[in-house]
C-alpha cells in the first residue's frame, strides 16, 4: 500500500486520463508548473489544498475524490 500522496497521484492520473488531458494541459489549465503535475502523479510531491482544489476543479471531481 503506498502513502496517501501515491494515492492521490494515481487518482490525479486516472481522472487527467478520462478527461483527455496532458500532464502539460491539466498543469496550464490550473495554472500550476507542468513539473509540479509530473511529481505530484507519482508521488514525489505533497500537493497543498489549494493545488488539490485547483486540479480538482479542472478534473471536475470533488478534491475529495481525489484521496479515495
Amino acid at each position: 500500500m503506498g502513502t496517501i500522496y501515491q494515492k492521490v497521484g494515481e487518482n490525479i492520473k486516472k481522472y487527467r486520463k478520462v478527461q483527455r488531458l496532458s500532464q502539460e494541459e491539466l498543469a496550464l489549465m490550473a495554472k500550476l508548473d507542468p513539473k509540479s503535475i509530473v511529481k505530484i502523479e507519482i508521488g514525489e510531491r505533497n500537493p497543498t489544498l489549494k493545488t488539490i482544489k485547483k486540479i480538482a476543479s479542472v478534473l471536475k471531481v470533488k478534491p475529495a475524490e481525489l484521496f479515495e
